[in-house]
């Protein structure tokens, strides 16, 4: 192991549920001196986060009214094209090609919904609120039925989304068939009966805190710098500086925390499970990998293991600095400034993927029984991967994920020292700088380090 990679790796050991980002074919990206952003993003997240704590003013984050209109579209409406779309997309599951890079179930949702939404809610405000495919139906079940009130499971908190968003990281990261459009159906069916059923007896407004692609995609949304808010036929504009809206949000409860720790520790171990440190340590050769049925249990426990270390390292960060510091250094608001990291470690994680598959994605669109057609009016064309070669592009990508993790942490760090609240020692933001530092050393190693498959 080169010097260059020996820092990270040992901080890795120490911090395993810290690191989040993007594998990048190393033949062009291992050339570039990557050490080099490391340490120099490393330094400006220290020195952002002393000079804020010993600085008396920190910048203002307030939003302001852009224009106020009328609701064009009712939400309702959005949300059952939305369900008639998802309806659309398990037909095609169900009956389409086998082949995940030709089937619109496998790609339309691993493309636009896991990633184009969540990116674009990250620049334009929550995305996925109009097109939520639940929300239309269970208002109208609702009434067919009359039911108005609920069955407590609003007692649960956020456990059910937590307990969804765990199932679903296992399914995408450790289980065999992740990508086959029918078992993806079949499961998105599954998933989708179940939401369906429990917000149809407590009500359209649990699925803010029971549905885990609602509170994540709702979470990420909070750092955009242009919002829509909507109140009964009105419709806001609004605009601030990325997470103004953070600093408006109530105090993350226990489940909210446990959910934001998971959502970490996701994206941590998707970058983590393919990289040489992690097959070799499961005993696996990187060079000979033997495929997902030999290693389910170890990176089941793996991925399981990354959330406890999480929850254990950045709820012990915070009450550390509150045992040292004193203060409104609380557990609750302090952990809200992590939601700008999970938005800017999601971007960087899948800017490949959205660059690869997202080809296909729009292949398919335009012509999505394979018959010559042009529904997109697009020419046909061929799907290209040969710019991940180019040493020309590759390191333009990797500095947009190298500027999406060092702008997350910069963002963190200045939300983590406005939460923390007044009369806060400056000693008190020790331990969270520390934890700073060592999340962005993690997140661009695992940018550059090489990786099997």
């Amino acid at each position: 192991m080169t010097g260059r990679g020996l820092t990270p790796t040992l901080l890795l050991c120490l911090f395993p549920g810290a690191a989040a980002a993007c594998a990048l074919p190393p033949s062009v990206i291992l050339t570039l001196p990557t050490g080099h952003y490391i340490t120099a993003a490393a330094l400006t997240v220290a020195l952002t986060a002393v000079l804020g704590a010993a600085a008396h003013r920190l910048p203002a984050l307030q939003p302001r009214l852009v224009l106020s209109r009328p609701v064009l579209v009712p939400e309702s409406l959005s949300s059952y094209l939305g369900f008639l779309g998802f309806l659309g997309l398990l037909f095609i599951g169900w009956t389409g090609s086998r082949d995940p890079m030709h089937n619109l179930m496998t790609l339309v949702f691993w493309t636009g919904v896991w990633i184009a939404v969540p990116l674009g809610s990250m620049l334009l405000g929550n995305l996925w609120r109009p097109i939520n495919p639940w929300t239309g139906p269970v208002r109208i079940a609702r009434q067919l039925l009359g039911r108005t009130g609920g069955i407590g499971l609003s007692r649960l908190g956020h456990l059910p989304a937590v307990a969804g968003y765990a199932g679903f990281a296992w399914f995408q990261m450790v289980s065999l068939y992740p990508d086959d459009p029918a078992v993806l159906a079949t499961l998105a069916a599954c998933y989708y009966a179940a939401i369906f059923a429990l917000a149809v007896a407590e009500g359209e407004d649990w699925l803010q805190r029971g549905e885990f692609l609602t509170v994540l995609f709702g979470y990420i949304a909070r750092i955009a710098p242009i919002w829509l808010t909507v109140d009964g036929a009105r419709a806001r504009l609004m605009a601030g500086p990325p997470g103004a809206q953070v600093l408006g949000m109530a105090p993350l409860s226990r489940s909210e925390v446990a959910f934001v720790c998971l959502a970490l520790s996701a994206l941590t171990f998707d970058g983590l499970h393919e990289t040489f440190w992690w097959v070799a340590l499961i005993g696996e050769n990187p060079l000979e990998p033997t495929g997902r049925s030999a290693v389910v249990w170890a990176n089941t426990a793996g991925l399981f293991g990354v959330w406890a270390v999480t929850l254990l390292a950045l709820p012990g960060v915070v009450r550390l600095g509150r045992a040292i510091g004193g203060g409104g250094f609380a557990l609750g608001p302090v952990m809200l400034s992590f939601l700008a990291i999970a938005a800017g470690y999601h971007a960087a994680h899948y800017l490949v993927m959205l660059l690869t598959a997202g080809q296909y994605t729009l292949a398919a669109l335009n012509d999505p029984f394979f018959t010559g057609d042009s529904l997109l009016g697009l020419p046909p064309f061929y799907v290209s991967f040969g710019f991940l070669t180019d040493p020309q592009v590759m390191p333009l990508i990797y500095g947009t994920q190298f500027l999406a993790i060092l702008g997350a942490h910069l963002l963190a760090v200045v939300l983590a020292l406005k939460l923390a609240g007044q009369g806060t020692r400056a000693l008190a933001h020790l331990p969270m700088t520390g934890l700073m530092v060592g999340y962005t050393v993690l997140g661009l190693w695992l940018l550059s380090t090489a990786r099997v498959g």
